[in-house]
């Protein structure tokens, strides 16, 4: 899936705004491929698998575009 970063924490998360869905979607830096949390900035494109977990869905295997 693509999308594009909404909201990056001092904390080491954040959210993506997926293409065509209304409800942001949670990731954790440690779910980041190729790139540094710190090197990412709002507005971002991202791809990413969505995966199931405890919480509900969250992102996987983010890459920025």
């Amino acid at each position: 899936m693509t999308g594009t970063i909404k909201t990056l924490t001092e904390r080491g998360f954040g959210f993506i705004s997926r293409e065509g869905e209304a409800k942001d979607l949670f990731f954790h830096s440690k779910d980041l491929v190729g790139v540094a949390f710190d090197d990412l900035k709002t507005g971002d494109k991202v791809t990413f698998d969505v995966v199931q977990d405890q919480k509900g869905p969250s992102a996987k295997n983010v890459t920025r575009v």
